[in-house]
């Protein structure tokens, strides 16, 4: 299974960033095989709106199976559902962090969005 991790940095050491539909770039995990790819997300940095419904799109197209991110709005998190990608909100430091509790199971799912819109 694929794991979509927000981060602003290319490696596992970078630090987790607490947007979604904003973060720079997502490190998408590959647990079978133990190995991630960075994918830039620019395009919706500055988006003036559907930052997070893009972003949605764009992991959903990747065949992820779950994200993990600091907070998700309601639009994206609506996105995230139809497409069957489970959210789990941490406060990690890092990517390799919040992996690491994905895997030892210390992040529950997330049951809705954590955060209003455009905050």
């Amino acid at each position: 299974m694929k794991i979509a991790v927000t981060t602003s940095g290319k490696d596992l050491s970078a630090p987790l960033d607490s947007r979604f539909g904003r973060a720079p770039k997502f490190l998408i995990y590959d647990l079978d095989a133990n190995s991630f790819e960075i994918i830039d997300n620019a395009q919706n940095l500055n988006a003036a709106q559907g930052a997070g419904i893009q972003s949605a799109q764009n992991i959903a197209r990747l065949g992820v199976g779950a994200l993990i991110t600091g907070h998700c709005g309601p639009k994206a998190f609506r996105v995230l559902q139809a497409a069957d990608i489970k959210i789990y909100n941490s406060t990690a430091a890092t990517v390799e962090e919040a992996l690491n509790q994905y895997r030892s199971g210390k992040i529950a799912e997330a049951a809705g969005a954590d955060v209003e819109g455009h905050w």
